[in-house]
């Protein structure tokens, strides 16, 4: 089950250009507490190539946070081009991957399913930002939950 190897989110910022002596997580602290919680618009289910269903996630602010993130990481081009940052950044709520147990014919059931359960759209408010580090290969663990234009909670 994918919740086994990460909850469900938003990816804001991927690991380029995030080192492991963690100095760019003071910079990820103050983009926070700089950023007023916002909302964000769940859309129709689309795929990356046949293989990952994922909602649409629709959201000028998520777009800037992104941008201010990537900027303070500074990974190089290739690493933006790697994780596709920036100009290739697609905001989505992954729901379903082949690579963890389902077929693709069981995908497109799922986006039908998905396009019907989701109509209209679903919006909610972003109040925080959480930061993981990957514990295993492909296994990702809550490092610091950072409230949106307020304090953090570090576990």
């Amino acid at each position: 089950m994918i919740t086994k190897v990460v909850e469900p989110h938003i990816t804001l910022k991927a690991q380029g250009g995030l080192t492991s002596d963690r100095k760019w997580l003071d910079r990820v602290r103050e983009a926070c507490l700089e950023t007023n919680p916002f909302r964000v618009e769940l859309g129709a289910p689309a795929f990356f190539g046949e293989d990952v269903l994922y909602l649409s996630v629709h959201s000028a602010e998520l777009y800037g946070l992104h941008k201010k993130m990537v900027q303070m990481a500074a990974p190089s081009k290739h690493q933006i081009d790697a994780y596709f940052e920036l100009d290739h950044f697609v905001p989505h709520l992954t729901l379903a991957k082949t690579s963890h147990g389902l077929s693709k014919q069981e995908l497109v059931d799922m986006a039908a399913a998905a396009e019907r359960e989701f109509h209209p759209s679903l919006s909610f408010k972003v109040d925080q930002v959480r930061v993981y580090e990957e514990s295993r290969s492909h296994t990702y663990t809550k490092l610091e939950d950072m409230v949106l234009g307020g304090k953090t909670d570090t576990c």
